[in-house]
């Protein structure tokens, strides 16, 4: 059954023509999409990086700008530039073109929506357009009102110290203190009521039902995702009124999880991925006022605590983080539970505290780049040496209290994956606190198999699983090496893929067949089509036979022994065909032969001479499955209940044939193998 992701594609087709669609390939460069949201790290002539479909330390996600794919050897996703922005983003198809067309000024035409298809239309993407004109009416508001001026734009000017080029770029807004300003502009502008509030725009009053405004009466502070779309707002009230809350926040809905987001990465990761380091701080103001003094590898968990999600999307970018805390924070101690969560992701954590009169938005503002920038080098410190000088300032020589800091570093070291990162802090705890490195070792040791017991215990099981399945793929009847000699245990998909396979890296070589006495050279496109096409055969998997279909196409346009270009099926207009293509394409040869087998004088099949064999066999081992296929489906019918005479008669004629041809299929095999 195809996924809900393809009928997605199958009803946009007719929507974007196939021309724009190839430009936007042709156009795309997967190394400039990709590197927005991982570091990619040159290795020959492909790049690599740690993957961003699952959580790895090694880097098993590989990308090649000669064949515009990616692949993560790790998961097994791979595909394109539109189909990676499409997984990553969570966008469908069209949606992903979309983002890729517009990055490379390519105008995606679609013709008119029916009502059928405009009622259709995904609530997500209505959603992100009702949030993107919310942004630009605040923003207009705040430039354009004599209230926005007079308490927005005045605030941001002269209380924050933000230039207009820092408002515009933030996309910084002022909502009227007039209770449904916004909320009636944006009826007016044909925005249904259900998407004002699941954005959470607008509320609805308890008594008489009417929509206002969540953010009246507040400044904006606009929340974007990591490819620059509006997903939040969040809003600052300027009144000193204790009773009114000082920041109001977007509610969680379907295209906003606080835990899922961080403040200001869309602006800071281009300069994240080139210091390989992200500043995190705590506010709005404090990422933009360090934005504006020229510090643009600064985010924030926008005022909640951080999350493992969080700290996984700053970690496609760097390994390094730095935390910065206000000198006087009230908060660094509840924070430090954030940094254990950095550790346990396997990250470099260092701390930066701020001298007593500053926070990050007043000491950059009193600070040039290269100020700040100095002031972070000279003063940032080891997660461990900085929590050490935290907590014993505290223990005030009490032996309890140390003895419980100890513990407290002693947990912070055993979340560290890595047990070289491990074996040296506790070398250097052990050394600050003046402990036997033997007992910190011991210590360490019982927290982990206490606190990860049940992980190892799953992973066990996982291991032997695997181990298990490795052991049955070994298995003729469920490995079989085509080129080697195949077995008739094979499944009919596995023989499907294996005759793919050979089309999409074989298919426009040829190989020398003996045919009595003489040798005929063969293409090996045409045995396998022309085989396919004697039989009237098309594969069971749909995607297998999409694959099958454009090839055919291609193959006749183009003629035999030309190679047919594999963007044809790596960028095939159905993402799963692509990924499907993908897989194949970048996985291992049954057999690779060894140079030195060659230097030694034994004789090695050439890939000609393994062709020979195998494509052949593959063909007649599909064929025969497909044929015991049939013959079952005609011994069912034969058996059911109420067949009559007349029909009994033509099921065993179907079946003398079937049997034949199941016999001399065989015959054909067994020449094949001798």
């Amino acid at each position: 059954m195809r996924s809900s992701l393809s009928r997605i594609f199958h009803t946009f087709v007719l929507v974007i023509d196939r021309d724009t669609i190839d430009r936007i390939y042709s156009s795309a460069d997967i190394v400039d999409i990709v590197g927005e949201y991982v570091t990619l790290k040159r290795r020959g002539v492909n790049y690599v990086a740690c993957c961003p479909f699952h959580n790895e330390k090694t880097p098993s996600f590989v990308v090649s700008p000669s064949k515009g794919l990616f692949k993560c050897f790790g998961c097994g996703k791979g595909g394109n530039a539109v189909t990676f922005v499409m997984e990553h983003e969570g966008l469908t198809y069209p949606e992903a073109l979309k983002s890729v067309g517009k990055r490379y000024g390519i105008e995606v035409v679609e013709r008119e929506l029916t009502e059928a298809e405009q009622r259709r239309n995904d609530n997500r993407e209505s959603m992100f357009a009702l949030n993107g004109w919310a942004a630009d009416w605040f923003s207009d508001v705040l430039t354009n009102t004599d209230e926005g001026i007079a308490v927005g734009l005045s605030y941001f000017r002269q209380k924050r110290g933000f230039s207009d080029a820092t408002v515009k770029k933030f996309g910084l807004g002022f909502c009227p203190s007039k209770g449904d300003a916004m909320t009636r502009a944006a009826q007016a502008a044909g925005y249904k009521d259900e998407f004002l509030l699941s954005t959470g725009l607008s509320l609805k009053s308890d008594g008489d039902g009417r929509l206002f405004d969540r953010f009246r009466d507040r400044v904006i502070f606009p929340v974007h995702n990591i490819s620059g779309r509006i997903v939040a707002f969040g809003g600052r009230t300027l009144r000193t009124d204790k009773k009114v809350a000082k920041y109001q926040n977007s509610p969680e809905s379907e295209i906003y999880s606080k835990k899922n987001e961080i403040y200001g990465l869309y602006f800071a990761k281009k300069a994240i991925q080139q210091l390989d380091c992200a500043i995190m701080v705590e506010g709005y103001t404090d990422v933009i006022s360090m934005h504006q003094s020229g510090v643009e590898n600064v985010v924030s968990s926008s005022g909640t605590s951080l999350t493992t999600e969080q700290i996984r999307l700053l970690g496609r970018f760097t390994r390094n983080v730095t935390v910065m805390y206000d000198g006087d924070s009230a908060g660094i101690h509840a924070s430090i539970r954030g940094i254990d969560m950095i550790l346990a992701e396997g990250m470099n954590v260092r701390i930066v505290l701020l001298p007593p009169e500053h926070d990050p938005d007043s000491f950059a503002q009193s600070h040039t780049a290269e100020q700040t920038q100095d002031y972070i080098r000279s003063h940032e410190e080891d997660f461990l040496s900085f929590k050490a000088r935290l907590l014993l300032s505290e223990a005030h020589g009490d032996p309890i209290r140390k003895a419980s800091l100890i513990g407290d570093m002693v947990q912070s070291i055993t979340l560290i994956p890595d047990p070289i990162q491990r074996s040296v802090y506790i070398k250097e705890c052990s050394r600050i606190m003046d402990v036997d490195e033997n007992l910190l070792i011991n210590e360490v040791a019982r927290k982990r198999i206490s606190s990860a017991g049940d992980r190892e215990a799953m992973q066990f099981i996982r291991n032997q699983q695997n181990l298990q399945r490795d052991e049955q793929a070994s298995q003729p009847e469920v490995s079989v090496d085509y080129t080697r000699g195949g077995t008739a245990g094979s499944s009919d998909e596995a023989l499907e893929r294996e005759l793919v396979k050979y089309l999409l890296k074989q298919g426009h070589n040829s190989f020398d067949f003996k045919e009595g006495r003489n040798m005929v050279a063969l293409n090996v496109a045409d045995v396998i089509l022309s085989e396919l096409d004697e039989d009237g055969l098309q594969f069971s998997n749909p995607l297998y036979n999409a694959i099958l279909t454009r090839y055919r196409e291609q193959w006749q346009r183009l003629g035999t022994g030309v190679e047919v270009p594999i963007h044809n099926f790596t960028n095939h207009e159905d993402p799963e065909v692509c990924n499907l293509a993908v897989d194949i394409l970048t996985s291992d040869d049954n057999y690779i032969p060894s140079d030195l087998w060659r230097l030694k004088e034994i004789h090695v099949e050439s890939e000609a001479e393994m062709l020979a064999v195998g494509v052949p066999k593959a063909i007649t081992l599909y064929k025969s499955k497909v044929i015991e296929r049939m013959i079952r489906e005609q011994h069912e019918l034969l058996s059911r209940e109420g067949t009559t005479e007349q029909e009994q008669e033509e099921i065993m004629r179907r079946l003398a044939a079937m049997n034949k041809a199941r016999v001399q299929l065989a015959r054909k095999l067994d020449r094949l193998i001798l």
